[in-house]
């Protein structure tokens, strides 16, 4: 039996992991096991460790990594540091990272140095941060590409990656997106108590390469959150370098009756909370990924999510106050879903059928660069 390591740091690769694991666990051949660590273990922000249990995937270990929010390299060592120790103890055959987490290049790095193949899901995209330059990082340091779609996997090329070692399955998370199992709109309202009829999703995350501004641009944020007179379901950002000035600046919507804010939100619960919301506001990547799929428009502010995916229904505005709320008191009409750009909702069919080929298994743990 092949053992396969999850590597997970946030609720939202876990949100988009989490069917390629189940997939797993459902097969004979293959025993799965999660590493949980990062944001996942932060009590200030919802403890999602508990999300992960919830899900009753059997092989569940965790490792606190978090030194500061301004110390990510530290993090990124001490992370290095825990999972070299978790991997040698599991003797796994294949390590599984998603996305653009400093979890995610520690779980890369470790791989690599101890000849253990190493899958990245979602490598080849772009974005406007310093995530960027991990996620192409971890791409080279892995061996195994699991692409959400074809620009993705040309950019892959490009960086010299063999295309055998590329699999197109999309972006694992529509799989969930689409699931009959989603809870209603009525049950989530009751589980979280929001007595909103109408209201929309507010997300923003901080950016490491402007920190500087965050808590300037923050202030303009909730400042048209506010002047907008619209009911809000806030979120907590990330907890990248900036996250405390963004929390800091939430103060000011705590005795507003029009907010309702949360440190997190089950993934299950917050698909069907933005399926039915008017629009989502702030730099998440759920504007740009999920909420076209739902056929939501998005208010996408500032550099964050530059180079994403565009849809008609995704308006990019500045930080100033007064461009997001003309952007919320124009928002596009018509309802345009923006489909099969990350996928058809098959991808954990597609993971598991190359897990089960002899294709991946014989990939050379020595990497090759091909030139153009």
């Amino acid at each position: 039996m092949r053992k396969i390591v999850f590597l997970t740091g946030t609720r939202a690769d876990f949100g988009k992991i989490k069917s390629l694991v189940q997939s797993v666990e459902d097969h004979p051949e293959f025993e799965p096991f999660i590493f949980v660590t990062g944001m996942h273990l932060l009590r200030e922000y919802g403890y999602t460790l508990i999300e992960v249990e919830r899900s009753g995937f059997k092989n569940i270990a965790t490792f606190h990594n978090h030194t500061d929010e301004a110390t990510m390299d530290l993090t990124l060592a001490k992370t290095i540091n825990g999972f070299s120790a978790y991997i040698k103890d599991v003797h796994p055959d294949l390590i599984v990272v998603h996305g653009d987490r400093v979890e995610a290049l520690a779980g890369a790095i470790v791989g690599s140095l101890n000849n253990i193949l190493v899958a990245h899901i979602e490598g080849g995209e772009l974005s406007g941060t310093i995530d960027e330059l991990i996620r192409h990082s971890v791409s080279k340091l892995s061996h195994i590409h699991y692409t959400s779609n074809e620009e993705a996997k040309q950019r892959l090329l490009q960086m010299g990656e063999l295309e055998e070692s590329i699999f197109t399955i999309g972006s694992p998370d529509v799989d969930i997106m689409f699931s009959d199992d989603l809870p209603s709109i009525d049950e989530v309202k009751r589980y979280y108590e929001i007595n909103f009829e109408s209201y929309a999703i507010a997300m923003y995350h901080p950016v490491t390469t402007e920190v500087e501004n965050t808590e300037e641009e923050a202030n303009h944020f909730v400042d048209a959150l506010i002047e907008s007179g619209k009911n809000y379901v806030v979120i907590y950002p990330n907890n990248d370098l900036g996250s405390k000035l963004i929390l800091k600046t939430y103060q000011r919507l705590n005795a507003n009756q029009r907010f309702k804010i949360f440190p997190s939100i089950r993934f299950e619960y917050f698909l069907t909370l933005l399926k039915e919301s008017d629009f989502i506001i702030g730099n998440s990547s759920a504007g740009v990924r999920e909420a076209p799929y739902y056929g939501i428009p998005t208010i996408n502010i500032g550099n964050r999510q530059l180079n994403r995916a565009s849809s008609s229904k995704i308006v990019n505005v500045s930080h100033q106050k007064n461009d997001i709320l003309s952007a919320i008191n124009e928002l596009p009409n018509g309802h345009e879903v923006l489909t099969e750009i990350f996928g058809k909702g098959n991808s954990a069919t597609l993971f598991l059928k190359s897990l089960e080929s002899n294709e991946v298994w014989s990939i050379n743990h020595q990497k090759q660069f091909k030139d153009a």
